[in-house]
């Protein structure tokens, strides 16, 4: 699927900013509560998905890379910037079969699956990372941290909020450190995040869209402290997904 860049794509943003032998009579049978699903039944298993799409990631250390983003539905974080709002209530979305999405991924030949949201960590992600690696395909996941992990990935970026902090046991899973700038408090909070992670974990600031003042905050700050670097959202300036 192609994107004409300079125009926006429809509902996108202006351009403005997974041989002992046993006596069966002594063994219980399994508990259908307990027991593990089969391949077959995780593929009937649904998610919530506002959009599936291809394009390349525009944002942190992937940028510019072919991928195809799973974006799944409900989020209760609140940030007041949030620019995929109609994400948060689930309800609003149709369920999608797993099968489906990985189908549809497999279609596409990413580089690799983006699964975002929404909070994706809202959901059990067990199933549908584990159908996506049996395809061959990486996953990449963005995700404020807030929900326990639940699902294996090949990368995680973190993207922590303030209103709700990670949960302490995903700072030392983390690839990169995605920070939202909008004010100078967000900087703050920055600096509180990089000590949790990893040294080696990538750290990106990003002007909040919006934000008249955000660009030269963030470019600002890199400049006075190294070890960061600047993330844009590069699919805003393209009019692309």
């Amino acid at each position: 699927m192609s994107q004409k860049i300079g125009a926006p794509a429809a509902g996108t943003y202006p351009l403005t900013r997974e041989k002992n032998r046993i006596d069966r009579a002594t063994v219980a049978p399994p508990d259908p509560a307990t027991r593990q699903t089969t391949e077959a039944e995780e593929a009937g298993l649904t998610l919530p998905v506002v959009e599936v799409f291809h394009s390349v990631q525009a944002e942190g250390h992937w940028v510019g890379t072919n991928a195809y983003f799973i974006r799944l539905a409900g989020c209760d974080i609140g940030c007041s910037w949030c620019d995929t709002k109609v994400s948060w209530n689930e309800k609003h979305h149709p369920p999608r079969s797993i099968a489906t999405l990985v189908a549809g991924a497999l279609a596409a030949n990413p580089q690799f699956v983006v699964l975002t949201g929404g909070e994706p960590l809202i959901h059990d992600l067990t199933a549908l990372t584990r159908m996506l690696h049996a395809a061959g395909l990486s996953i990449h996941l963005e995700t404020s941290g807030a929900y326990p992990l639940r699902g294996r990935f090949d990368w995680i970026t973190l993207s922590p909020k303030r209103n709700r902090p990670p949960q302490p046991s995903i700072y030392a899973l983390a690839n990169e450190l995605k920070v939202v700038v909008a004010e100078p408090a967000d900087l703050d909070w920055a600096t509180q995040q990089a000590q949790q992670v990893p040294g080696e974990v990538l750290k990106f600031l990003q002007p909040e869209w919006y934000t008249e003042d955000s660009n030269q905050l963030v470019f600002n700050h890199v400049l006075e402290q190294p070890q960061w670097r600047i993330s844009l959202q590069t699919h805003k300036y393209l009019g692309i997904r």
